[in-house]
C-alpha cells in the first residue's frame, strides 16, 4: 500500500502564509509527479500546483506568484508554500502523487486524506 500524509493546514488571516507538507510512504519503487489539489465547498476539486520528478512545475493561474511547490525527492515529500493568502483560497487541500510500486508495474494515482485551509479575519 501507499500512504500520503498531509500536514500544515489551519486558520490564517488574509495576507498570511501557510506551508503544507505531504509525505509518501509504503510500497514505493518510484514517485513520478506530486501535486496539490483543492476543493472548496460546492465546487469541484481543482489542480493547484504540480511538480514532476525532474522538477518541472505548473500552477493554477490564480495562485501564480503567491504559491510555490517544491519537493524533496529523497524523502518522497512535497511542499506547498502559500503566501498572500486570500479568503477565496479557503478549501480542503489534497496531496496527489503518481507512484510506481515496483519496476514491473505502472504508475498509480494516490491521494492524501486532505487538510483544511481557512483564510479569514
Amino acid at each position: 500500500q501507499v500512504q500520503l500524509v498531509e500536514s500544515g493546514g489551519g486558520l490564517v488571516q488574509p495576507g498570511g502564509s501557510l506551508r503544507l507538507s505531504c509525505a509518501a510512504s509504503g510500497s514505493i519503487f518510484r514517485v513520478n509527479y506530486m501535486g496539490w489539489y483543492r476543493q472548496a465547498p460546492g465546487k469541484q476539486r481543482e489542480l493547484v500546483a504540480i511538480i514532476t520528478s525532474g522538477g518541472s512545475t505548473n500552477y493554477e493561474d490564480s495562485v501564480k506568484g503567491r504559491f510555490t511547490i517544491s519537493r524533496d525527492v529523497a524523502k518522497n515529500t512535497v511542499y506547498l508554500q502559500m503566501n498572500s493568502l486570500k479568503p477565496e483560497d479557503t478549501a480542503v487541500f489534497y496531496c496527489n502523487a503518481g507512484v510506481q510500486k515496483s519496476r514491473y508495474t505502472g504508475f498509480g494515482s494516490y491521494w492524501g486524506q486532505g487538510t483544511q485551509v481557512t483564510v479569514s479575519s
